[in-house]
């Protein structure tokens, strides 16, 4: 079993399915609490983390996208499904780190989410796939197109929603209150 190609696969997907039934025993509720599944999380509101897509799912494409560029420097002969498998590691690890409570009293206290609930566990579903599907951008696209991808998405969030992948760790590890006041709009 350990043998086949398709091993590595079945456990990605077992990662997944464990996130979710971890998330669900965290507390996090199925769906948003409004009651429905929508596309779109409209920023600024509590239903920015709760719906299938938001302005952090580029955060979450970037997460795959620097994943495969990390596996196919370090490991570069490990093969595909288990770079994959690692990288899925990796985000189930932070969607269940980032839906603890302390995580979410952290985002509350240090970064412009001070309404930050966590997220629904159809939203951190959607987060894993986001990453996969950054994860298979890089895989197939030259190096360049990957790069601008990245650097495109931090640009754009920065600009919608004052915020992005390298601004939220920047906050979450070393909150800078000028960077808080200008994402507050100040």
């Amino acid at each position: 079993m350990i043998g086949d190609r398709r091993f590595p696969y079945l456990v990605t997907v077992a990662m997944v399915v464990a996130t979710a039934a971890i998330l669900l025993a965290l507390g996090r509720g199925m769906i948003c609490p409004c009651g429905y599944v929508d596309l779109w999380g409209p920023v600024g509101s509590v239903e920015a983390n709760q719906q299938l897509l938001g302005w952090y799912t580029p955060s979450h494409v970037i997460h795959g996208i620097l994943f495969y560029a990390a596996l196919w420097l370090l490991v570069p002969r490990m093969g595909l499904g288990w770079r994959l498998s690692i990288s899925t590691a990796v985000e189930c690890g932070w969607e269940i780190l980032e839906n603890t409570d302390a995580m979410i009293k952290r985002y509350r206290e240090t970064t412009v989410s001070a309404d930050y609930i966590g997220d629904s566990v159809v939203n951190s579903l959607s987060d894993i796939v986001a990453m996969w599907a950054g994860f298979a951008l890089a895989r197939f696209v030259p190096v360049w197109v990957s790069v601008a991808v990245v650097l495109g998405l931090e640009v754009l969030t920065a600009l919608v929603i004052r915020d992005g992948l390298a601004l939220n760790v920047l906050m979450l590890l070393w909150p800078v209150e000028a960077i808080k006041d200008w994402q507050m709009g100040g």
